[in-house]
């Protein structure tokens, strides 16, 4: 799943691209804004640590598999 973080005064996001589910990603974000950092781990065990008062916005994907090839369905 992937979930992009939008950080104040950084011009760019920070995509993380991690195996948790949705609602875990939304419990740490929610957990993460009164203590002051959010930190998750992506799908190579690398953890991204932000501090919570500088997260602008934080958008989490769908679970759904990516449909692959040529065909329509």
């Amino acid at each position: 799943m992937e979930v992009t973080i939008g950080v104040q005064h950084l011009p760019r996001e920070v995509v993380v691209e991690t195996e948790e589910a949705a609602d875990a990603i939304a419990a740490a974000v929610r957990k993460a804004l009164p203590d002051g950092v959010l930190e998750l781990t992506d799908t190579r065990g690398r953890r991204v640590v932000i501090p919570a008062q500088h997260v602008g916005y934080v958008e989490i994907g769908t679970e759904e598999q990516r449909k692959v090839g040529f065909g329509s369905l």
